[in-house]
């Protein structure tokens, strides 16, 4: 990822290296001492374009780290008795160390109650009431992968977080609401701002931080920027062929200090915290 700060590069997949090389030696480790690999199993219901990109990034990185992987697409119209009883397989099976479940899920899925099934040792992505709980008391579980690669993105860059304002667009339970507890956690001002939320532009006008997850394509352009803030964008829809993201990345990084452009920028760290998840799950159980 190539992101530009008034005229300087900086490179998200070398943030993504320094832990890509400890995970490398961990899973290389337990192959020389004969102990089980760390294994991920990825489950999508249906063909989500984002989604598909997402999981083929974890694939690819899983291979090159050394640890297993199993992708596992489905129907759009599987059943909850089906997936439940997938779930249960995968909470069973001992050469999976974690569960990765996409969500979204189709609407005529419990997302609550599928989710509350996968066993919390294996939910790497901290989804689970036990995990979720835990985090907002502040211990130890698996952080969230996507806001934790958030923050390691914005630590990188030397200022410090603490009494920044931060404004972040979504209320999402995996993205919105996780990352503005991070970054309350590292004494930032943090307002949420979602659908219902009136004078958008001026929030993020205010905003010497702005994240954004909305899921909208192009949304955000300068008129929404402060000057020299950090923009980071969350968002990954597939538009005319192309994953784009809600920031309208040419517009916008004429006005702000830097933006994380779409594809290539969060996610790149964020596949990296999740695998380091995995790795954490194989034999360091937080229970």
């Amino acid at each position: 990822m190539v992101v530009v700060n008034l005229g300087i590069s900086f490179s998200g997949k070398n943030l993504a290296i320094k832990y890509r090389e400890d995970i490398k030696l961990f899973v290389e480790s337990r192959k020389l001492k004969g102990l089980s690999i760390p294994c991920l199993a990825t489950i999508l219901v249906g063909g989500d374009g984002g989604s598909i990109f997402y999981i083929n990034n974890q694939i690819k990185l899983c291979q090159e780290l050394g640890i297993l992987s199993e992708k596992i697409i489905l129907e759009e119209n599987i059943s909850e008795e089906k997936l439940l009883e997938l779930i249960e397989t995968l909470n069973e099976d001992h050469t999976v160390s974690g569960i990765m479940l996409q969500v979204p899920l189709p609407k005529h899925l419990n997302e609550k109650t599928i989710v509350s099934r996968i066993n919390p040792k294996k939910d790497i992505d901290g989804l689970t009431d036990v995990n979720t709980g835990r985090f907002y008391n502040g211990g130890k579980c698996f952080i969230p992968c996507t806001p934790k690669a958030i923050i390691e993105i914005l630590k990188s860059q030397g200022d410090s977080i603490m009494g920044k304002h931060a404004v972040i667009i979504g209320r999402s339970n995996i993205v919105g609401k996780p990352v503005a507890q991070l970054l309350l956690n590292a004494s930032a001002t943090v307002t949420i701002c979602h659908s219902k939320t009136v004078d958008l532009k001026k929030i993020c006008r205010e905003a010497d931080i702005l994240v954004v997850a909305m899921g909208k394509p192009n949304f955000i352009t300068s008129d929404y920027i402060k000057e020299g803030a950090i923009v980071i964008d969350v968002g990954t829809t597939r538009l005319n062929g192309k994953i784009t993201g809600d920031v309208l990345f040419e517009d916008v990084i004429e006005k702000a200090a830097f933006v994380t452009p779409v594809p290539g920028g969060v996610g790149t760290v964020t596949t990296t915290m999740l695998l380091k998840n995995v790795c954490e799950a194989v034999d360091l159980y937080v229970y």
